[in-house]
């Protein structure tokens, strides 16, 4: 099975914001959608990730440096200052084997699809997960079918 194969059976609704707008908007924006990464993009390419864990690392981290003063309001976190800037993407044609040993390695739940410089997808590990349990369904099912006194479940 190949990336293109997983994103072919989910939602290709992609959710963007720009480096410059506030952190709330991104979160609002995830809430609302149900979805756990937004990409960020500026200029037309792709400028990095924001997914729920880097909203959590920068809350933790304002939280811990009150040095001087009350800690900012959310609303006064800009999505630059807590995007994952370089994350990892993979090709369409890449195998979901592959794709998987890359998002344990590098612990990453959310990899952007690129062909060229454009993305066309964000591929979960929920996504991957879901595919890679229709498939053995479907293998199951076609050997169960090939061997035909198979017992009942």
């Amino acid at each position: 099975m190949e990336v293109k194969e997983v994103l072919q059976v989910k939602d290709s609704a992609l959710f963007a914001v720009h480096p410059d707008s506030p952190l709330s908007d991104a979160v609002i924006m995830m809430s609302d959608n149900d979805i756990g990464s937004v990409i960020v993009m500026e200029d037309g390419k792709l400028a990095g990730m924001l997914t729920f864990r880097e909203v959590l690392s920068i809350l933790a981290k304002r939280q811990t440096e009150r040095c001087v003063g009350p800690t900012p309001p959310i609303a006064e976190i800009l999505v630059l200052e807590a995007m994952h800037r370089n994350p990892p993407t993979v090709e369409p044609n890449m195998d979901v084997d592959e794709l998987r040993r890359l998002m344990v390695d590098s612990h990453t739940r959310y990899v952007p699809v690129m062909e060229g410089d454009t993305i066309i997808g964000i591929v979960s590990f929920h996504d991957v997960a879901k595919a890679v349990l229709e498939e053995r369904n479907l293998e199951n099912k076609l050997l169960k079918a090939y061997i035909k006194d198979w017992p009942a479940p």
